[in-house]
């Protein structure tokens, strides 16, 4: 963010030369799925999503969600990379 003197600026989109994007974008996965990580059915590093869950009915419940966040935040997911 920074500010002008009419008001506060927000981009919504990432500078180039970004200094330490990775670490940003950690911040940012890490809020999404804030919940889901405290509780441990999930783990994210960078741009990996981690969903460790025994029951099926659980787990396909716990994928929606985290869809869900990711679409709502303007993330999208490369369906072939997905396992």
């Amino acid at each position: 963010m920074f500010i002008m003197l009419e008001r506060l600026f927000k981009p919504i989109v990432i500078f180039f030369r970004l200094t330490n994007f990775l670490v940003i974008f950690q911040i940012m996965i890490n809020e999404i799925l804030q919940d889901l990580i405290n509780t441990g059915k999930v783990a994210s590093f960078i741009n990996n999503v981690i969903i460790r869950i025994e029951e099926k009915e659980e787990h396909n419940e716990v994928i929606k969600k985290v869809v869900k966040r990711l679409v709502e935040n303007d993330f999208y997911i490369k369906l072939e990379k997905c396992k």
